[in-house]
């Protein structure tokens, strides 16, 4: 459910590396990245799995504005990782249905899930595939994001497979990392951390190859798979390719909010999120889209 900016391979401006793995050996490297990764998360303070943190902690209180009422429907989280926010939609009436392609991660899920007494389905299946995988069930409300996309190589065929996934008069709820926030980078100096634009916002250079050992979270190293392949989705791309799959664009947000301090200076806001200090510009760091399937 989210991603870092690592050392990357393909320096801030240059062309990505000739000779590339095809898009299904990058995925597949994501997916053992992943898998890679799940026991630190799980055991990390950051997801507060032990109970020091609830589902609820991962919304932002717009969020529950834009969903409306969800007990009684039917809901759908894609690339859910260890179902953290998947809890939340089940503790809300809804019957909900997550969705990753990390064996790990959705082994890892279940069980909390059972644990909690939630009930709560999962399903091991990469997002390319989710009609297959869930076969003729179609859903009220499709959720997605905070480090989602930028796992996706092709946001037009993604598009249209959450519209095929859609019930008619189905919300499809998408609450992102701005792309402005992967631009970013900070920059050390004498005295704090300053952030200028060190990275691409909008895609076109092909992926970027990340080869680290370390994650969002804390914990020690990843053992394992530690290459990773992200690719970067400007606002207009991912809108464009909402309403080119058949859906209608109902609001947009963008917010300076985000569930966790991804940088050194920010300070925390009311509602227990992060924000930059006063002292900084006012930038987009999450935002949020609502679109419907007629």
């Amino acid at each position: 459910m989210t991603t870092e900016q690592s050392e990357l391979s393909t320096a801030p401006g240059a062309a990505p590396a000739t000779e590339e793995p095809g898009i299904e050996e990058m995925v597949r490297a994501n997916q053992a990245n992943w898998d890679a990764r799940t026991p630190v998360h799980v055991a990390s303070a950051f997801y507060g799995l032990d109970g020091s943190r609830t589902a609820e902690d991962w919304f932002a209180p717009f969020e529950w504005t834009d969903l409306g009422e969800l007990a009684g429907r039917d809901v759908l989280h894609l690339q859910c990782h260890l179902g953290t926010e998947t809890a939340a939609f089940a503790e809300r009436g809804a019957r909900t249905v997550g969705l990753d392609f990390s064996a790990a991660a959705v082994g890892e899920a279940r069980r909390l899930a059972e644990e909690a007494g939630r009930s709560v389905e999962f399903v091991r299946s990469d997002v390319h595939r989710a009609v297959e995988a869930l076969g003729e069930r179609r859903f009220d409300v499709i959720y997605t994001g905070k480090g989602a996309l930028c796992y996706l190589p092709d946001l037009t065929a993604w598009a249209e497979i959450v519209s095929a996934l859609l019930r008619p008069g189905g919300t499809f709820y998408l609450v992102e990392f701005h792309p402005l926030l992967d631009s970013l980078g900070p920059t050390p100096s004498p005295d704090r951390q300053q952030l200028q634009l060190r990275h691409d916002y909008l895609g076109g250079r092909g992926p970027l190859r990340s080869d680290t050992p370390s994650t969002y979270t804390d914990g020690p190293p990843v053992q394992g798979a530690t290459t990773s392949y992200e690719w970067r989705h400007g606002l207009g791309e991912v809108i464009s390719a909402v309403i080119g799959a058949g859906l209608t664009v109902q609001l947009v947000r963008e917010t300076e909010l985000l569930p966790w301090k991804r940088f050194d200076s920010m300070v925390p806001s009311e509602n227990g999120w992060w924000r930059l200090p006063p002292s900084e510009p006012i930038v987009p760091l999450l935002y949020a889209l609502r679109a419907v399937k007629a």
